[in-house]
């Protein structure tokens, strides 16, 4: 395959075994698999999820609900603080697909309300140690004044959902598991609050460390990670993975080399990766870590080569000396994201290695 610019590359193989790793997961554990899209944003890849079985999906906003719903999925949770300034394109969804929507005060249901025509449902969001947004779990009061509102409505109450982001800052599978003991024990006092009054109510949790790793799901209904479906070097120190299960590499052609500072400067920056970064055992802040580019996708062990820097379409590339020279400008060099999910965002489209082209949701115009 021809590479003449940064190009985001995917190993289509490696991806549809994530997802069938995780779908056999959900039903061996007999609960239901509700995958982050937000990860991915393809129509394509979605498919590969329906060819294991999954009928369900999360979303992060409501237009991306409406990109997965174009393509036939019926049954859409938008994991997010819903905008009621979107009424409008709820009500038109609400109208094709079945329509979960994220609350965590009871203004944003009245508001809501006041102009839905078409029935919802509700799911409260609940703060189980990430603090980004959601209920705190010993907060009743506020729990119970968000399900007041949702009286007389056409907003049905279907449970409560958590995001365990905190699972990011684990850096061991035991450590993990812990984290998701926590959260679960929390999500399930919660549940048994309120079971008496909503004996059907759901319990859905979301994050791809706990639920790669853990493979107890009791009293859960339903899982929600999503970044799993590719990985990346995040998961991989987190203990969620290993270098072979990451599914995606950014190809970027070598522009200039320093030997005599021991840099690599190649097309790939924070246009291409975004900026988000990872502080390794060793105390090195990386934006990426480098593989070798080969006939059937890149090597499964890493080069000593990571990307120290990025800017806007630079990336700066840290290689020892038993490395610099055995790079020239026009290479190119495969490096391993640290954030998958943004990466793919950035970069708009996949390739596969045989060379197929696959889109993704299209941007704002």
């Amino acid at each position: 395959m021809q590479i003449s610019r940064p190009t985001l590359l995917l190993d289509e193989k490696k991806c549809k075994a994530n997802i069938k790793m995780m779908a056999d997961k959900a039903k061996k554990t007999g609960v239901v698999l509700r995958p982050h899209f937000k990860t991915h944003q393809s129509h394509e890849i979605g498919r590969w999820f329906r060819a294991q079985g999954v009928t369900k999906c999360t979303v992060s906003s409501i237009r991306m609900a409406s990109y997965f719903a174009a393509d036939g999925w019926e049954d859409i949770t938008v994991a997010f603080p819903t905008n009621v300034l979107e009424i409008n394109e709820i009500n038109r969804l609400a109208s094709v697909c079945k329509l979960n929507l994220a609350f965590v005060s009871p203004e944003a249901v009245r508001k809501l309300k006041a102009g839905l025509v078409r029935p919802v449902q509700c799911v409260i969001e609940i703060d189980t140690g990430y603090h980004r947004t959601g209920v705190a779990p010993d907060d009743f009061k506020l729990i119970d004044s968000i399900l007041a509102e949702l009286k007389d409505s056409l907003v049905a109450f279907k449970g409560f959902f958590c995001h365990s982001g905190q699972s990011y800052n684990d850096r061991s599978k035991e450590a993990i598991l812990k984290t998701y003991r926590e959260t679960s024990d929390q999500m399930k006092s919660i549940a048994n609050h309120y079971r008496e009054a909503f004996p059907a109510l759901e319990l859905s949790m979301g994050d791809t460390p706990t639920c790669s790793v853990s493979a107890d799901f009791e009293g859960i209904h339903e899982l929600r990670p999503g970044n799993f479906v590719f990985f990346d070097i995040t998961q991989r120190v987190i203990g969620s993975c290993t270098n072979d299960d990451i599914a995606i590499a950014m190809a970027c052609p070598v522009v200039a080399v320093y030997p005599e500072r021991n840099e690599i400067i190649v097309h790939g920056g924070g246009v291409h990766f975004s900026k988000d970064t990872l502080k390794r055992e060793d105390g090195k802040v990386v934006f990426g870590e480098a593989v070798r580019l080969n006939d059937h996708g890149w090597d499964a062990q890493l080069l000593p080569i990571y990307a120290k820097s990025l800017s806007q379409e630079h990336g700066i590339l840290y290689a020892p000396d038993s490395e610099i020279g055995k790079y020239k400008v026009g290479d190119v060099l495969g490096i391993l994201p640290v954030h998958s999910c943004l990466t793919a965002d950035a970069m708009g489209e996949y390739r596969t290695l045989d060379g197929k082209l696959i889109d993704m949701m299209p941007k704002a115009s």
